[in-house]
């Protein structure tokens, strides 16, 4: 698993953009970084963005190093994992373990490509 929240930032933009932010709105490769934020300004729509707008991590306060963590657990779980042992094992409340695992469990259905590149990363 990565170290730091900047490292996961960095492994996702690989996994999702091959390195060149795409506007998650607009599909425009023509964009602008933001340093401070970790986001992008998009020059043809002019709206924000970050890596994970469009995806399970978007609008979630967690940590990615814990989402990366829970998609593990979550995906390679033999008999899969209940939300409070999932809460205890990276350390968040049972509110929010269980929305993680709802997250995972939907992505698993609707953006399959996108956690197979972070298994496929992030193996150890």
């Amino acid at each position: 698993m990565k170290d730091n929240q900047e490292d996961c930032l960095t492994l996702l933009e690989q996994i999702r953009w091959g390195g060149i932010p795409q506007c998650p709105y607009c599909q425009s490769t023509n964009s602008t970084a933001i340093t401070k934020e970790r986001r992008y300004r998009c020059n043809t729509c002019f709206t924000s963005y970050s890596v994970t707008v469009g995806t399970l991590f978007h609008r979630t306060y967690v940590d990615l190093q814990k989402w990366f963590l829970a998609i593990h657990l979550v995906l390679n779980s033999q008999r899969g994992i209940s939300v409070r042992q999932l809460a205890q094992e990276i350390k968040v409340n049972r509110n929010t373990a269980a929305y993680m695992i709802i997250r995972i469990r939907k992505a698993k259905v609707e953006d399959q490509k996108l956690l197979q590149r972070l298994i496929d990363m992030c193996k150890p």
